[in-house]
């Protein structure tokens, strides 16, 4: 029964956070920068609720972009990472926000001292909403049912997450309907792991039929599924999947934000792009830049330019990806790729329309190749502009299997909106607080193929 009021409690552990913000902001806007507005101006006193509700707006859309009303799903620090963004980015709009209302330059100090407190408040709710969940819904007891591989390494990523998820067993669908059916009731849900479409469809069925919780690995088919409209001229539904990447306005509407995007980067990134250059340079007396031909759209190769972040022979010895405490990495090198300010040179590539500022990772011809003799799909991830950051940047990793880049890309291609681009920017300023996302591969790697 309690089931039902899970999403109650996230709901009113969110209100409360945001009460508490409206709150904090409310006091400090009342008692510090009213006094310092003219007080001949009293039209403007009856906008101070419009002030006040611009800035929860501001901390609810930040906060909404970086997954922090996500309670019940993401990780406790994940969650303490995106409210405290979002806190810090709505200070600085807030703040620009009250001096174009003052006509003037004001003191900052009040809204930095507020959004102090607020984190202050954020780090120990959170955790405290956080231990209430787990103690009201703990980790559900999970079946893994695969197909013709094995399931281990999708185990293991679950068993990262072992306070959300408890798999308790795994059995291949071989055994047969009459024994997975008495199983699967077993159990609070199941995970369906790349299982042939007509055994994984009979168990699909079963599962809705009985009301179990079911997740499933998708297939490449089932993710440009996803990305269809659905036609109602008949009595008949269908799905129509265009497959022809994207629409010529949003093509447009693309290009000219990767001009604007790129052009304000550059300037904001010089002097850092300056700094960087005198550090590579000073190290080894080496090139700054690394030039490298990658593979854009319609597998188009372009030279792409990245700060050079490792010894000037690293590939002497052949391609292959960063591994894991990789000694070719200069110290330099490991700072700049700790916070990917190595990629800020493709800002150029971007402005010159060989990129994009979101889309899919560009690959190398030779490890391209090495993917797609593995994977013949993987050549779907080019219908679009190669990009700077992208879906399967932000929600994957450096090492993410090529398997996987490509269903997140496709994912990105085929449920593709302007909001998605934006909001994969933002996510990609979080994701610079979060090391795990450039772990290299394994050293006996040289590609993303696990061997």
């Amino acid at each position: 029964m309690k089931e039902k009021y899970k999403h109650l409690y996230t709901f009113a552990a969110n209100v409360i956070t945001l009460a508490v913000e409206a709150f904090l902001f409310g006091w400090i806007w009342y008692q510090k920068y009213v006094p310092m507005l003219d007080k001949a101006n009293a039209l403007f006193r009856r906008g101070n609720w419009a002030v006040i509700g611009m800035y929860v707006l501001f901390v609810f859309f930040f906060t909404q972009v970086f997954g922090g009303y996500k309670i019940s799903y993401m990780r406790v620090s994940d969650i303490v990472l995106s409210q405290v963004l979002a806190v810090l980015l709505s200070m600085v709009v807030a703040y620009f926000e009250i001096c174009l209302v003052a006509n003037d330059y004001l003191s900052a100090k009040p809204l930095i001292g507020m959004t102090f407190v607020e984190i202050v408040f954020i780090v120990p709710w959170v955790l405290v909403v956080r231990k209430g969940y787990q103690h009201l819904y703990p980790p559900r007891q999970m079946l893994v049912i695969y197909g013709n591989y094995s399931p281990d390494d999708l185990i293991d990523k679950i068993n990262t997450r072992k306070d959300k998820y408890n798999i308790c067993a795994s059995e291949s669908y071989r055994i047969g309907y009459e024994k997975l059916y008495p199983m699967i009731k077993k159990y609070n849900a199941v995970v369906l792991c790349d299982l042939p479409s007509e055994a994984r469809n009979q168990i699909m069925k079963y599962c809705f039929q009985e009301s179990v919780r079911t997740y499933v690995t998708p297939k490449i088919s089932d993710i440009i599924f996803r990305g269809a409209d659905d036609i109602h001229l008949f009595d008949t539904p269908l799905f129509l999947s265009r497959n022809q990447g994207l629409s010529i306005v949003n093509l447009f509407v693309k290009r000219m934000m990767d001009i604007v995007i790129s052009l304000i980067g550059i300037v904001i990134a010089s002097p850092f792009m300056l700094l960087i250059a005198i550090a590579i340079k000073l190290y080894d007396r080496g090139p700054v830049l690394y030039k490298q031909e990658r593979l854009t759209k319609d597998g188009k190769p372009f030279m792409i330019y990245k700060f050079r972040s490792m010894t000037m022979h690293s590939e002497d010895e052949g391609a292959r990806l960063a591994a894991k405490g990789d000694a070719r990495v200069t110290p330099v090198g490991r700072v700049i790729r700790a916070i990917h300010f190595d990629e800020l040179p493709q800002l150029f590539n971007i402005l010159k329309g060989e990129m994009s500022v979101v889309g899919p990772r560009p690959e190398r011809q030779i490890i391209a190749d090495q993917y797609t003799e593995e994977i013949p799909e993987f050549v779907l991830r080019l219908k679009v502009k190669a990009g700077l950051t992208g879906y399967a940047q932000v929600y994957g990793k450096y090492n993410t299997t090529p398997y996987d880049k490509l269903k997140l890309d496709l994912t990105y291609i085929e449920n593709y909106s302007i909001w998605m681009d934006v909001k994969i920017l933002f996510l990609t300023f979080k994701i610079l607080f979060q090391k795990e996302n450039t772990e290299g591969v394994d050293q006996d790697q040289t590609t993303a193929i696990k061997q």
